[in-house]
Parts: structure tokens; C-alpha cells; sequence
């Protein structure tokens, strides 16, 4: 197997097949021999398990899934990537590459041919540039995996994983905590990858709910997106006065619908939870139903 941490070994690999490094596709690949072991144990891999893989780069982070799992399917937006690939994973028979866009792909269709009765998790070194697209797509289209372990930009991972009431939550993270329940495992410095980055990652896990958490039985899921989004459109502000601003809604309207959902009227979106956001949409499409 391929020393795929050692940076001569990777300079080797790379320059025999004319890579150079793409900034517009985030490519900082992985070299501390530490973190992809820790990753790929973190994500709980068996050999009856597959696992989905974003962005491999040149396979540093596939060779410890492949070592653990009995299938990984890796997919790579970069056309250069899959003959660096061929070459860096030849010990390893169970690795599929796609050259594809994540984004574009029919993700279930993909986990139903190539993961037939098996269950399926997703462990990867995300991208900075397409971090939160990604996500949401994986959480969005309820896929049938059971967790995501996914490193990203540090400042990326406090915001996902950010609890109501602190300053970073948003509506990502609030989406997030719809679909899944995240938590930051371990932080990674920048002196990890090669190039190294301008700022440091974050390793987090995402346990995938099997349905959204009991405090939002009865709330449809649109009705409870179209609030939250409009809740942190304008964050400076009361969330009375983004909802009314991004709703089209009248002040007082928004007032009693506060009001009974038992939230104060000056409140900002991040200090809400997500009990209290079920609540508001209730209320709000009471008070429309009894227009």
C-alpha cells in the first residue's frame, strides 16, 4: 500500500502524472497519518458496511475506508484525478471512482447499484468551497445512510454544529439539526494537508435521524423551512421582524402568533429551538386556517 503521508511519496505520485493542484476546486489533500485512520474508526466501518466518499483527492482518506469497509464508492469532480487514483488505490479491488459532480448525481439510485442490502455511511474531507451545498444535499434527499463524518473548515463545523442560543447557529445549522444530530469529534490543524490551507478543519458527525426529532410532530417540513429561513433572513433584527419582513406578513399578526407560541417578542432567530420553531408554525398556520 501506497505511503500516501509521506510528501515525497505523494510528490512522486503526482508529478509522474502532471498534477498540479486546482484552488478553484479547493484541493488540499490530507497527509497527516494520524487523521484518516481516526476518520475512517470515528465512522464505525465494518466489512458488511459501504461508504460514500466526496472528493478523495489522490486517496490518502480512501485507502483507510477501503482497509475497513467491504465496499467504497468515491466520487471526484476532477478529470485529472482518476488515473492518479487508479495508481494510488491499485492494492485495493472494493473502490469504485465516479468522475462526477456530487451535486448532480442521483445519490439513491447510486447507493441502490452499487450497495445492495448493505448498510451505508458517508466519510470525507469535504471541500471548503461547496461544504454546506453538500451537506444539505446528502441530509435533503433522505438517503438511506446512517451517518455522515465529514471534515471541513473549522469555522464551518462550530456553525453546523451550533446550539440555539449561541451566536453562530443559523439556518444551516438549524436544517441540519432537522435531518441529523451533529457533533465536532476533533479538531485538525492547517500543517495537516498539502498545500496547506489558510485555516485550520474540523472532523464532525452527523447522526442521521430516521425522522425529524419529536418536538416537531404535526409541523410539515416545508412550512417549518419557509419560517426558519425567513426567521434568520434578516439576523440583525427581531425574529417578529424578519418573519413579518420575509413572510409578508402584518407585525401584529406575528405578534400573537409569538405570543402563544410562548416566545418573546424580542428574541432573535438563533435563540430559538427548535421545539420553539415548531410551536410558531403551528401557530402561524392556525391563525391562517381561522382567516
Amino acid at each position: 500500500m501506497r505511503n500516501l503521508s509521506d510528501i515525497q511519496e505523494v510528490k512522486r505520485i503526482l508529478s509522474r502524472h502532471g498534477f498540479h493542484f486546482s484552488k478553484s476546486l479547493g484541493q488540499n489533500f490530507l497527509i497527516d497519518p494520524e487523521v484518516c485512520p481516526r476518520m475512517a474508526e470515528e465512522s464505525g466501518i465494518t466489512k458488511d458496511m459501504g461508504v460514500i466518499e466526496v472528493g478523495p483527492g489522490f486517496g490518502v482518506l480512501t485507502q483507510q475506508l477501503a482497509l475497513r469497509a467491504g465496499k467504497v464508492v468515491a466520487i471526484e469532480v476532477d478529470k485529472r484525478l482518476p488515473e492518479v487514483l487508479a495508481d494510488t488505490l491499485s492494492d485495493f479491488d472494493n473502490v469504485t471512482v465516479y468522475n462526477a459532480d456530487v451535486m448532480e448525481l442521483d445519490l439513491n439510485e447510486l447507493i441502490a447499484r452499487e450497495f445492495p442490502g448493505m448498510d451505508v455511511v458517508v466519510c470525507a474531507n469535504l471541500p471548503y468551497y461547496i461544504t454546506s451545498p453538500v451537506i444539505m444535499k446528502l441530509l435533503e434527499e433522505k438517503l438511506p445512510i446512517r451517518s455522515l463524518v465529514v471534515m471541513v473548515q473549522k469555522e464551518a463545523a462550530v456553525r453546523i454544529c451550533a446550539q440555539p442560543g449561541q451566536r453562530e447557529c443559523g439556518a444551516v445549522s438549524v436544517a441540519v439539526q432537522y435531518y441529523a444530530e451533529p457533533e465536532i469529534l476533533f479538531a485538525v490543524g492547517r500543517d495537516s494537508f498539502f498545500p496547506a490551507p489558510k485555516v485550520d478543519s474540523a472532523v464532525m458527525k452527523l447522526d442521521v435521524r430516521s425522522a425529524p426529532p419529536a418536538v416537531l410532530d404535526g409541523v410539515e417540513e416545508k412550512r417549518f423551512f419557509q419560517v426558519v429561513h425567513a426567521a434568520f433572513s434578516q439576523r440583525r433584527k427581531t425574529v417578529s421582524n424578519s418573519l413579518s419582513s420575509g413572510l409578508s406578513l402584518g407585525k401584529e399578526q406575528v405578534r400573537k402568533a409569538l405570543s402563544s407560541a410562548g416566545i418573546p417578542e424580542n428574541f432573535r432567530a438563533e435563540q430559538l429551538t427548535l421545539a420553539q420553531f415548531g410551536k410558531l408554525c403551528q401557530e402561524l398556520n392556525r391563525q391562517e386556517a381561522e382567516k
